[in-house]
């Protein structure tokens, strides 16, 4: 092991591991914000665009003249060793801190600095050659870098629930289809309705992930607005004429996306509007995916003493106590993602609008509320599609006695009998036990032939308009 070294900061002296790539800045940050133990290591994606920033920052300096090609080749090569996953365990502040993000664009630049020593033949602490503000931060501040580094890193996460979202919705569109003839009652007020089928129920659930795609795309299009090159408030001071263009187009080369840069700096550095934004719709999606996961529970409920329409797979062994009891818990573990989601989101609110002047300094519990967020809405989508939805099964039969005994036909009957006959039909059924088709027939109020055609299930589903109404039978 290397001996150990001394940085200064203007607090004075400090002592640090030889073998450490992490610098004084970033030691007086752990001792600063023992706060929840996780290191920014967590989020491979912030690390990840922390080293894209640095790359395409010392791309647009070396291009304008300002740093010279040795230096910039090393901050180079050390950031796409960073960005490819190497020295993840020198990122080390934890991820909720004061100071707006300084601390971690600091633990970023220190290890930056540290490898580019090596890679250039220099030892660790030599700063004299390479150093982490000077050179690393050239034309920088913690303002411009750190929101934009989350930024970028909330694109790479976006990317990858996006595809999770359409995985799932293609395992609910794959029910849909193999439920399309599977007739049962729909309820509103959880009291028996009118007729569809399962596979129409299934189809909704579909179709309300492929609006939250939509609007995910939209908030992800607000995210790749950036700052980069505003340095401290906005105005650019020490960044030269031409610098925030030029960085924004070598980032978006380094990163693998398309970037903007805001149209107003100073705007874009204090306002966190786009996370607001962002959030806004991870709630909407975590909500209507909560809401699912709610019709999923109650729809298996019993299985013999609940609703029993449908079986959700069985994954694994559900009570310590009462042999035989299988739980629906994945559809439970997707509720809580779902409600601390919701949680993170009042969490960005409150963030955002405790923004003071020229900078918001609450920037990092945003970045930490929207990376779970985002991260446990994906994982929590695979593991709806692989561990649920793909293994339910209908009770066939049993939806189709439902369908039969329920007074809900009624309704289908409205446009023929009138809503008076209708009503004495219901209210014998409801008295009586009997099924609405018997009493209709009983009654002499339409014939068998009648009676099965409105009765077919493309009818009662919609996907056929009624035969007959009042008029035809007069």
């Amino acid at each position: 092991m290397p001996p150990d070294r001394i940085e200064h900061d203007l607090l004075g002296d400090r002592t640090l591991p030889g073998a450490a790539y992490y610098g004084v800045h970033t030691l007086r940050a752990t001792e600063n914000f023992p706060i929840t133990g996780t290191p920014i290591s967590i989020y491979p994606d912030l690390i990840c665009a922390l080293a894209c920033v640095k790359h395409a920052a010392a791309l647009a300096n070396l291009e304008l003249g300002l740093l010279p090609k040795p230096k910039a080749e090393a901050i180079v090569k050390a950031c796409e060793e960073i960005g490819a996953g190497a020295l993840a365990n020198e990122f080390i502040v934890d991820v909720i801190q004061g100071g707006a993000g300084t601390s971690t664009n600091m633990n970023a630049n220190e290890v930056i600095a540290n490898r580019g020593l090596e890679i250039l033949g220099y030892a660790k602490g030599e700063y004299r050659h390479l150093h982490p503000i000077d050179d690393v931060n050239m034309s920088q501040s913690t303002n411009d870098v750190y929101p934009t580094s989350i930024k970028v890193a909330l694109t790479f996460g976006i990317r990858r629930l996006a595809a999770q979202m359409g995985y799932l919705r293609e395992a609910f569109e794959a029910k849909a289809v193999e439920f399309a003839d599977v007739l049962k009652m729909g309820r509103t007020q959880l009291q028996d309705a009118v007729p569809m089928t399962l596979g129409q129920e299934f189809s909704t659930y579909a179709v309300m992930l492929g609006e939250d795609e939509a609007r995910l795309q939209e908030a992800a299009a607000l995210v790749r607005e950036i700052n980069l090159g505003a340095t401290a408030i906005g105005t650019g001071i020490n960044a030269e004429p031409g610098y925030a263009a030029l960085v924004c187009r070598r980032l978006s080369e380094v990163a693998g996306m398309e970037l903007v840069t805001a149209p107003n700096l100073i705007e874009a550095t204090q306002d966190a509007g786009s996370f607001v934004q962002l959030s806004g719709v991870l709630k909407r999606i975590a909500v209507k995916l909560s809401k699912v996961c709610n019709d999923l529970r109650l729809l298996s409920s019993g299985p013999r003493a609940g609703f029993g329409e449908i079986n959700l797979p069985a994954v694994q062994a559900g009570s310590s106590i009462m042999p035989g009891k299988v739980n629906p818990v994945i559809p439970e573990v997707v509720n809580q993602i779902a409600f601390e989601v919701i949680g993170n989101d009042i969490t960005v609110s409150f963030a955002a609008e405790g923004g003071q002047l020229q900078l918001n300094a609450f920037e990092p519990v945003i970045a930490h509320s929207l990376f779970k967020s985002i991260s446990h809405l994906a994982a929590g989508c695979r593991v709806l599609a692989d561990r649920c939805v793909k293994g339910i099964t209908a009770n066939r039969e049993y939806l189709k006695s439902t369908v039969d005994r329920s007074i809900g036909l009624v309704t289908a009957l409205n446009p023929i009998l009138g809503y008076a006959n209708a009503s004495e039909v219901a209210r014998e059924a409801l008295e009586t036990g009997a099924r609405v088709a018997d009493i209709v027939l009983a009654r002499g109020l339409m014939t068998k032939a009648q009676l099965d055609e409105v009765l077919r299930p493309e009818v009662l589903t919609g996907t056929h308009h009624a035969p007959f109404r009042k008029k035809n039978l007069e």
